[in-house]
C-alpha cells in the first residue's frame, strides 16, 4: 500500500513541480523587457525572414502560453502577450516556436517521426485505459497486454517529443543570438525560460514511462500467476 501512495505521488508532484517552475520562469522574465525593443511578432517574423521562410505566417492566438507551431498551415502562433509584448520571455518563446518552423523546413528527422505518430498515438490513448482496465479488473492478460501495446505508442510520442523540444530551443538560442536578439545578460534569462518550459516535456515523458513500466510489471505478474 504504502508502494502505491509514493507511486501515485511521485506521477502527480512531478508534473506539478515542472508546471510551478515554467509559470514561475515565465511570469518573472515576462515582465522584463528586451533591449531589443521588438514585441514577439517582430522577433519571430525577423528569424523566420532570416532563414528564407517568409512564406510562414506569424498570428495571435487566445490563451495563455497557447503558443505552437502548425505544420500544417505554416504558421507560428503566439499568445497575445507574447505577440504584442516585447519581453524576455515573449521573445523566447517565439524564437521556439520558431526554431519548430524550421525544423519543418528542414525535414527533421524526429519531427517527421513525431507527425506520423500521431494518429496513432490518439488512437492509442483513447482505446488503451479500456483494456488496461477489463484486463486488470477481470484478470484477462491478453486484454491488459493489448492496452499496454496501444498505450507504447502514446509513451513512444511523449518520448520522441525530447528532442524535438530541445532542438528547438537549441535553434532559438543560437538564433536569438546570431541576429543580436539578446545581449550577454538576457541570453541567460532566455535560456532559464526555455529550459523550465522544456522541464515540462521531461515531466511527462517520465511520468508516461513509468506507467507502462507499472502496467508491464501487473502483466508480468499475471503471466506468472497463470
Amino acid at each position: 500500500m504504502t508502494y502505491y501512495i509514493i507511486y501515485f505521488a511521485i506521477i502527480m508532484l512531478v508534473p506539478l513541480y515542472a508546471q510551478m517552475k515554467v509559470k514561475s520562469a515565465y511570469r518573472k522574465y515576462s515582465e522584463e523587457f528586451a533591449s531589443v525593443g521588438m514585441n514577439g511578432a517582430e522577433v519571430a517574423r525577423k528569424i523566420l525572414d532570416a532563414n528564407g521562410l517568409s512564406e510562414v505566417a506569424v498570428e495571435e492566438t487566445p490563451g495563455v502560453l497557447s503558443d505552437h507551431y502548425d505544420p500544417r498551415t505554416k504558421t507560428v502562433r503566439l499568445s497575445t502577450n507574447n505577440y504584442y509584448g516585447n519581453s524576455i520571455a515573449g521573445a523566447a518563446v517565439a524564437a521556439h516556436e520558431v526554431g519548430h518552423a524550421i525544423q519543418d523546413a528542414e525535414d527533421y528527422s524526429f519531427l517527421r517521426f513525431r507527425h506520423t505518430l500521431v494518429p496513432v498515438a490518439n488512437f492509442g490513448s483513447n482505446l488503451s485505459w479500456i483494456f488496461v482496465l477489463i484486463g486488470i479488473f477481470a484478470s484477462m492478460s491478453n486484454m491488459l497486454l493489448v492496452g499496454i501495446v496501444l498505450l507504447a505508442a502514446g509513451v513512444l510520442f511523449q518520448v520522441i517529443t525530447l528532442p524535438v523540444e530541445f532542438n528547438a530551443s537549441s535553434r532559438a538560442m543560437a538564433q536569438m543570438n546570431s541576429l543580436g536578439l539578446l545581449n550577454s545578460g538576457e541570453e541567460r534569462k532566455a535560456k532559464k525560460v526555455l529550459d523550465a518550459a522544456a522541464l515540462t516535456y521531461v515531466a511527462a515523458a517520465a511520468v508516461a514511462v513509468l506507467e507502462l513500466l507499472r502496467l508491464v510489471l501487473i502483466y508480468t505478474g499475471m503471466q506468472r500467476d497463470d
